[in-house]
């Protein structure tokens, strides 16, 4: 008998933008560790998107800033050795606009700092899927608010 893989779990990452450099964390634990990616973690029940997104961002990397909006969501899926599912992440996406701090890792971060937009395009930094394409999303969403 086959056990079912487990439930999806919701999480939210917070895109932060600031003067063309995006804020990512480089991540301590899989799934994706050493990568680097946005600062985010799971919902508390009972707790908003914005909230978390907020809340996860302040505790991996000490920056605060205002959640504006979900601007979009993405799948992770975490697979052992043989590629079977271990956990099925749902990440919401929360553009956020930052207020006060610099980045310094905290919580499951291994690292954090401002990272140019354009050096996420030459695949410079090992990234998580999905990571340079969000955030150029995210800047641009920006430079129309």
């Amino acid at each position: 008998m086959t056990t079912p893989a487990p439930r999806p779990i919701a999480a939210t990452i917070a895109a932060v933008v600031r003067d063309g450099h995006v804020l990512l964390v480089r991540r301590a634990n899989p799934p994706d560790q050493d990568r680097w990616a946005f600062p985010g973690g799971k919902i508390d029940a009972g707790e908003r998107l914005e909230a978390a997104a907020a809340r996860e961002l302040l505790e991996e990397t000490g920056v605060t800033a205002e959640p504006l909006r979900v601007f979009d969501a993405v799948d992770v899926f975490d697979r052992d050795d043989a590629g079977a599912l271990r956990r099925h992440f749902i990440l919401i996406a929360v553009l956020c606009r930052w207020r006060s701090g610099e980045p310094v890792a905290g919580d499951d971060a291994r690292d954090a700092r401002w990272v140019p937009l354009s050096d996420l395009d030459g695949h410079a930094l090992a990234t998580s899927f999905g990571v340079a394409e969000l955030a150029h999303k995210a800047a641009a969403l920006m430079a129309a608010e």
